[in-house]
């Protein structure tokens, strides 16, 4: 129960942060937070409901990013990329619980030799243009329904553009 205080302190501490980097304005933020706070203070219940339209809220002013609009750096996308190495590498021929994402920019959907795909992704018809990478990082599933892969997805945008920068380097 002491750790209730901490947890919600975090959860605005994260909402913050995350508005802050997408440009949005603290002020509806801190808003948004206080009133999840109150409400989570009410009911343990109201915990994980209250959570998500402060999320919602958070993501908005990203919703209309492109990864025209955005510069990727490679060295930076090899830092984000260490999130993606429990299951991936991006050598050439080198499998894990994911395929490798050697040469992914340009190839075709589950067309990696040798590597077991969902019928999702290997019947998707997706060719893994950089635009259709930064779509799919964000919401895996959402984008491919089936997929195999259990990652929730990168929401900052400019991970994303990072991450691909750098998985170009890698063919």
């Amino acid at each position: 129960m002491s750790s209730a205080p901490f947890a919600r302190l975090l959860l605005s501490a994260a909402i913050l942060t995350s508005v802050a980097a997408c440009g949005g304005d603290t002020s509806t933020s801190t808003t948004t937070s206080t009133a999840t706070t109150e409400t989570t203070a009410a009911t343990p219940e109201a915990t994980a409901p209250a959570a998500a339209p402060a999320t919602e809220t958070a993501a908005a002013p990203a919703a209309g990013v492109t990864l025209a609009s955005l510069t990727g750096d490679a060295t930076k996308g090899e830092q984000v990329f260490a999130q993606c190495k429990t299951c991936h590498v991006a050598e050439e021929g080198v499998n894990r619980v994911g395929p490798s994402l050697w040469g992914i920019v340009g190839r075709q959907a589950g067309s990696v030799p040798n590597f077991k795909y969902s019928p999702a992704n290997k019947n998707s018809g997706y060719t893994w243009t950089e635009e259709q990478l930064f779509t799919y990082l964000e919401a895996p599933q959402k984008v491919m329904p089936g997929t195999y892969m259990a990652f929730a997805g990168l929401k900052k945008p400019q991970d994303r553009a990072d991450i691909i920068a750098f998985l170009k380097t890698k063919a």
